[in-house]
C-alpha cells in the first residue's frame, strides 16, 4: 500500500511541512537517506493527528455550555426507573441521526439532567455538536433578539448543530420562535412535569 505522505501533511493544514517533505524527496535522489525516515515520518502525523482530534473535543465540550460535566459511568442506575440497556443504546446518537427528540420528565434529583448533558458528552465524542440551555435564558435571547428585529439569527445557529438539551422546562410556555429553531435538530427536554400536561402545552 502506497501512502501519500506529502498528500496527508496537506490535509492537516501543515503546507510548510508538505513543501519540505516533496523538497526532502527530490533532494534524496541525489544522495543516500537515513534510514527509515518514514517511520519518523509517520509517528510525527499520528500525533498531529491526535493532537488536533483531543483539541477537536476539549473545544465542543467547551462550546456545548454545559453546567458542569456529566457521564453514564458516575449515574446512579439504583434510583432511576430506566433500564441501562436502554440509555446505553440513546448514548450510540442513533436518535441524533433520525432526528428523534428525547423528554426526560421525573421529580427533582431523578437525574434527568445528568443523563441529557451524559447522552450530549457521548455524541461528542461521537463527532457531534450539541449546545445546553436552560430553558428561561434560551426564551429569554429569543425575546431579545425579536425586540432587536433580528428573529431568526438564534435559529440560524443552532440548524449548524446537531442537538439542543432544554434544561428546567418546567411550566414554561413558549413563543413560536423556538419552533424554527427546534423544526429540524432533534431536542432532549428535561422538565418536572408530568408528560400528560407537557403535551397540552403549545410550542
Amino acid at each position: 500500500m502506497i501512502i501519500d505522505r506529502h498528500a496527508q501533511l496537506k490535509a492537516l493544514h501543515l503546507h510548510g511541512m508538505a513543501a519540505a517533505w516533496q523538497e526532502w524527496q527530490v533532494e534524496g535522489n541525489a544522495r543516500q537517506k537515513p534510514v527509515m525516515p518514514e517511520i519518523w515520518l509517520d509517528r510525527l502525523i499520528a500525533a498531529e493527528q491526535v493532537d488536533r482530534k483531543a483539541r477537536s473535543l476539549n473545544y465542543q465540550l467547551h462550546t456545548a455550555k454545559f453546567p458542569h460535566h456529566r457521564d453514564l459511568i458516575h449515574f446512579d442506575w439504583r434510583e432511576n426507573p430506566l433500564t441501562k440497556g436502554r440509555i446505553e443504546q440513546l448514548a450510540t446518537g442513533e436518535f441524533m441521526i433520525q432526528a428523534n427528540n428525547l423528554i426526560f420528565v421525573g421529580g427533582t434529583g431523578t437525574g434527568k439532567t445528568h443523563l441529557a448533558i451524559a447522552l450530549a458528552v457521548s455524541a461528542i465524542h461521537q463527532g457531534k455538536r450539541v449546545r445546553f440551555y436552560n430553558a428561561v435564558d434560551l426564551v429569554n435571547q429569543l425575546e431579545k433578539e425579536k425586540q432587536l428585529g433580528k428573529s431568526g439569527s438564534m435559529a440560524k445557529r443552532l440548524m449548524q448543530i446537531d442537538a439542543v438539551i432544554l434544561d428546567e422546562l418546567g411550566y414554561l410556555l413558549f413563543s413560536m420562535n423556538w419552533a424554527t429553531c427546534h423544526s429540524r435538530n432533534p431536542v432532549a427536554l428535561c422538565c418536572f412535569i408530568s408528560l400528560a400536561s407537557f403535551m397540552r402545552k403549545p410550542l
